[in-house]
């Protein structure tokens, strides 16, 4: 399963992240995954000083992301690399690394997320492509939306034809490594969610119970 956040980042946000890569150092993608000949693309150089305001933007937006917080249920968030492909570049099927390597840790990589941040308008091809089942499905944001999907799912970058695409990207270790369990808090979340002030206020109280018990005993700490 997978969440589509329409405005994760404002467009101020999108705007200044659009500058930023303007600004900063971009280095060849494989830096971060030599043994994949099908990564063609260039990421920022975490080295450069303005690589920190970058991680700010996109980290800030989705701590506050409700959508987000109960979806991913995060305990931890790889530092959000931007990522920038120009024509002819494109980031064959894979899934993602099960262990992310840090500055001085190691995540696990439960689920990935794409921010988009460049107008699709200004690029052709490049969607993110997901196998589910035995079906393909593209995506293609428009600029400050979020796809939010499992690290296990086979996924590619479509080669870009002309333009530029932009986008965020980053590994989010949850506080639920199960798949399943972790859906069926997300469910009740939304059932909570949607039925707001109809629901007889035992009967929140009592859903709101099972959540959290669900959460002390599939959670990791």
């Amino acid at each position: 399963m997978f969440l589509k956040i329409k405005n994760l980042l404002t467009s101020q946000e999108c705007e200044r992240l659009v500058a930023l890569a303007g600004e900063l150092k971009f280095v060849d993608g494989r830096v971060s995954n030599p043994a994949n000949t099908s990564k063609q693309n260039l990421q920022a150089d975490p080295s450069d000083p303005k690589y920190a305001e970058s991680v700010h933007i996109v980290t800030g937006a989705m701590t506050r992301s409700r959508e987000f917080g109960n979806f991913a249920l995060p305990k931890r968030i790889a530092p959000p690399l931007l990522c920038r492909y120009e024509p002819g570049m494109k980031y064959g099927g894979h899934a993602d690394a099960a262990i992310i390597q840090l500055s001085n840790t190691k995540l696990r990589s439960d689920l990935s997320c794409t921010v988009f941040i460049g107008d699709p308008a200004n690029y052709e091809g490049g969607e993110l492509a997901m196998v589910v089942g035995n079906q393909t499905l593209a995506f293609k944001g428009t600029p400050g939306e979020a796809i939010v999907y499992p690290s296990t799912m086979l996924h590619e970058v479509v080669p870009v034809r002309s333009g530029q695409r932009l986008v965020s990207i980053t590994f989010i270790e949850s506080l639920v490594p199960d798949q399943h369990r972790r859906m069926q808090i997300y469910e009740i979340n939304e059932i909570a969610a949607l039925e707001g002030n109809n629901m007889n206020p035992e009967s929140r109280v009592r859903l709101d119970v099972v959540r959290q018990n669900l959460l002390r005993m599939w959670s990791t700490t």
